[in-house]
């Protein structure tokens, strides 16, 4: 005899489920973003190219004489300043997709499933370490395949090198100096920070359809990307693929392996390519 499949809730009823346990505790909300302030480094560019401005802000009025009832400020930044967002357009291999600016892409995309891949341990004895295909197949084995169209995130937990004197009221601008430097990591030979090599990337997009990848460090590729063929193939095949990138997230070590559920809408910048974002995941309260 044939089993019956159970019947779908009507999403009326999984939406009225999701305010109460929103309401009640039952899922929790963590917040994956770092807080925009003129000391968060920037990503860093040899100086004949193209920079990313920094975070600045300027107060417009503060109930005064400039605005009596009104506080507010006036800021400019960079596209990729700050935890932000890569759009396919961002790379040359994503030039040419339809869709592939932050205005256009497809709405539903922006809340999604995430897969958490622990990768502390290795990042903190190898500031260069690059997760490999057999890590992927590691974590599979525990925690079952990537699911099409998940997030893939690399914890590293280098985002602690910055904020934890960040979270600091009374670090001096000396001690955020020297995180922002032990956050980017360069030395003579370049930067050095954790990241996908390249066959991992082409597998992950390829053989497990993922809907995009994030990382703690500045970038999505490793500090040392430009070395690996293609160079920054993080970039490259995601981008290629019509598929996203989340950088500078922090918090990653508060959510599952599994069963966390991303909400990261960029701004709507025309022909966008990436913006800064507040990243919040969905995971269970209980």
């Amino acid at each position: 005899m044939a089993t019956r499949k159970p019947k779908a809730l009507p999403a009326a009823q999984v939406l009225a489920a999701l305010s109460g346990l929103l309401g009640n505790g039952g899922i929790r909300v963590v917040d994956l973003t770092q807080t925009l302030t003129p000391d968060f480094p920037q990503i860093a560019l040899p100086p004949e190219m193209g920079q990313c401005w920094p975070f600045r802000i300027e107060e417009a009025s503060r109930y005064d004489e400039r605005g009596p009832g009104w506080y507010w400020n006036n800021f400019s930044c960079g596209e990729h300043t700050g935890t932000h967002f890569d759009a396919p357009i961002h790379w040359v291999s994503g030039r040419d997709l339809p869709n592939n600016a932050v205005d256009t892409i497809p709405v539903q995309h922006f809340v999604a499933p995430a897969c958490v891949i622990d990768c502390s341990r290795q990042a903190k004895a190898d500031p260069d370490f690059l997760l490999g295909i057999k890590h992927v197949k590691a974590w599979e084995k525990k925690h079952g395949r990537i699911p099409p169209g998940s997030w893939v995130l690399m914890r590293t937990d280098w985002s602690r090198h910055w904020s934890r004197t960040a979270s600091d009221a009374a670090a001096t601008r000396a001690q955020l100096a020297a995180a922002a430097k032990a956050y980017q990591n360069f030395d003579e030979t370049g930067q050095h920070t954790p990241g996908p090599d390249a066959d991992v990337v082409r597998f992950l997009v390829e053989e497990r359809d993922v809907l995009g990848f994030g990382t703690e460090a500045i970038g999505t590729d490793a500090g040392q990307g430009y070395h690996l063929k293609p160079p920054y193939p993080c970039h490259y095949f995601m981008h290629g693929a019509g598929r996203y990138g989340l950088q500078c997230l922090t918090n990653l070590d508060q959510l599952p392996p599994t069963g966390a559920v991303l909400v990261c809408p960029p701004l709507k910048i025309q022909q966008g390519s990436g913006s800064p974002l507040r990243v919040l995941a969905l995971v269970d309260g209980q």
